[in-house]
């Protein structure tokens, strides 16, 4: 086997555990999050909250059922909010703890 193909066979397998690295990385900080949808006020969802908005920051009224925002994992329904996209804008009530 020829160096520059000993080379190549190299990087490539360099480059191959960096980006298993790195999604592994990212799959780790997004486990830490889940969807909340309900829970955000006009204008602070995250991404895609349904038909009319596009992305971060077009939701168009305050709890919109269907606007969603990362929060830590295990919170969302301790603060009323859902963990699936959900009809209406009621404002969420918080579980008592």
């Amino acid at each position: 086997m020829s160096t520059l193909v000993k080379s190549a066979t190299a990087a490539a397998a360099l480059a191959a555990a960096a980006t298993m690295a790195m999604s592994a990385t990212a799959a780790e900080a997004a486990g830490a999050k889940e969807k909340c949808y309900g829970v955000s006020l006009a204008g602070k969802n995250d991404c895609a909250a349904g038909p009319g908005t596009s992305c971060a920051g077009t939701s168009t009224i305050n709890y919109q059922g269907n606007a969603w925002k990362y929060v830590s994992k295990g919170s969302c329904t301790d603060m009323g909010g859902s963990l699936t996209a959900k009809k209406g804008n009621a404002k969420p009530v918080a579980k008592k703890g």
